[in-house]
């Protein structure tokens, strides 16, 4: 089957109605950021839930005048000035009401405590992404969960840390790639295991369920010192 990369690529596109929808894109474009501007953030990185969600809606109202020409620009404009109003009337009543702003924007959730990952209401499983959080423990300088004391997850999708003063550091669950990927429902040798699926450290001479999570996976533990 031979494609028609004509077709795919421009079909019936006149040049004056590229330069049309180039300058459509531009002008809903700076409406964004202008919106994003008026919105008082700043970055992605401080967007909660709910903004996502407005920004996904800018994104839908833009998307349309950007290419076609059916649509013209100045319905878009009113989503974007309805939208923000909405915005502002939001975060207003979540100022005026804690209740209000937790269903809003949510709570913020722990998912390491005392070197520990939290559990779900099972006790089973990380209430989290774990190969994610594992990289955001890297790019904080963490070797190993024992160096942590608390880990809680804001609602702007940052985490936030708290560690452990170096003579309080105890053996942890390593988060380093090689180290964590020795993993193994067999034990080597007798030594200080953590599960890596809760942390929790034993000492251990052969493979067996974990005393917190009843998982079978370890991993040696480690106790090095936090290099800041």
């Amino acid at each position: 089957m031979r494609l028609d990369w004509n077709n795919i690529f421009i079909k019936d596109l006149e040049w004056s109605v590229a330069g049309e929808i180039t300058f459509r894109t531009l002008v809903m474009f700076i409406l964004i950021l202008l919106f994003l501007r008026l919105s008082g953030k700043k970055g992605v990185r401080q967007l909660s839930l709910f903004e996502v969600a407005v920004i996904i809606g800018l994104g839908s109202a833009a998307g349309d005048p950007m290419f076609n020409q059916e649509n013209a620009i100045l319905p878009a404009v009113v989503v974007f000035i309805s939208i923000l109003l909405f915005y502002r009337l939001l975060t207003w009543a979540a100022s005026k009401s804690e209740t209000f702003e937790k269903i809003l924007e949510g709570e913020p959730l722990y998912i390491i405590e005392d070197g520990l990952f939290v559990l779900d209401t099972n006790h089973t499983e990380p209430m989290f992404a774990k190969d994610e959080f594992l990289a955001e423990m890297r790019q904080q300088s963490i070797e190993h969960l024992g160096q942590v004391k608390t880990a809680i997850l804001e609602t702007a999708g940052n985490v936030s840390f708290f560690y452990y003063p170096d003579e309080e550091v105890k053996p942890g669950l390593p988060v380093l790639p090689k180290a964590y990927n020795k993993k193994s429902k067999e034990v080597p040798a007798p030594g200080r295991y953590a599960c890596t699926y809760c942390g929790h450290v034993e000492d251990i001479s052969a493979g067996c369920c974990c005393q917190r999570c009843k998982k079978e996976e370890w991993v040696e533990a480690i106790q090095t010192l936090r290099l800041s």
